[in-house]
């Protein structure tokens, strides 16, 4: 990882902790303010070190691009959560074999940059 990369991925993991501490839910309720702080702080801790072993340029550029969308969304909407994909789960497929896998390289494709780093349900 060179210097300029590390630095950004630094930044943005000190930038999620500010975000944590100064985040305010919009229902203004102390309860779901701290749940969504301890939701922004377990999260960003559990993707960063899920990923602190990267050494491919191109997947670090990835993860750093969802971060960054992720901030942008939440802070957006004030809602920490990622926002919902709304794909039919293999809606267009009904046959097996390559028509499924076909669908499935489709639904890949087709993932917002930032829900990248969530499972598939």
């Amino acid at each position: 990882m060179t210097a300029a990369t590390r630095n950004k991925v630094l930044s943005l993991y000190s930038r999620m902790f500010r975000i944590a501490r100064n985040w305010q839910a919009l229902s203004g309720v102390k309860q779901d303010t701290e749940a969504e702080r301890n939701y922004i702080v377990l999260e960003a801790r559990s993707l960063f070190r899920q990923n602190q072993k990267l050494t491919d340029q191109e997947s670090v550029k990835r993860c750093i691009d969802e971060c960054e969308a992720r901030i942008e969304i939440g802070l957006h909407y004030r809602n920490p959560f990622p926002r919902a994909s709304y794909l039919p789960p293999m809606g267009l497929a009904t046959q097996k074999g390559r028509r499924l896998l076909g669908q499935q390289r489709l639904r890949r494709q087709a993932k917002p940059v930032y829900l990248q780093s969530q499972d598939d349900t």
